[in-house]
């Protein structure tokens, strides 16, 4: 898999109340990743961006919420979330810098 494919399977890290929870608790990570992608792809997507070891991967569809932009009706995209498990000893370092 190139460089280039990469990054466009894993899109971005969720960051969020729930996200940061779960990393605490069982060690996982939340990512926002391409609609087409399946486990296989994010598996080794992530283990070759981060360089750690992929236990397991969760997939779900997320369904766009239905809102209203100025009195119109509209439609808010759908997306795909994956949990990724790594090993107990391994971490993610995403280079948040608090200033």
């Amino acid at each position: 898999m190139s460089l280039n494919n990469l990054y466009t399977t894993i899109l971005a890290p969720v960051i969020s109340e729930k996200s940061n929870r779960v990393g605490e608790l069982s060690n996982q990570y939340v990512f926002k990743v391409a609609k087409s992608a399946n486990k296989a792809e994010i598996k080794t997507a992530v283990e070759k961006l981060f360089k750690v070891s992929v236990e397991n991967v969760s997939v779900m569809n997320v369904k766009g919420k239905t809102k209203s932009f100025k009195m119109r009706p509209g439609k808010r995209p759908d997306w795909k979330k994956a949990y990724v498990r790594i090993q107990a000893d391994q971490m993610i370092d995403f280079g948040t810098k608090a200033e």
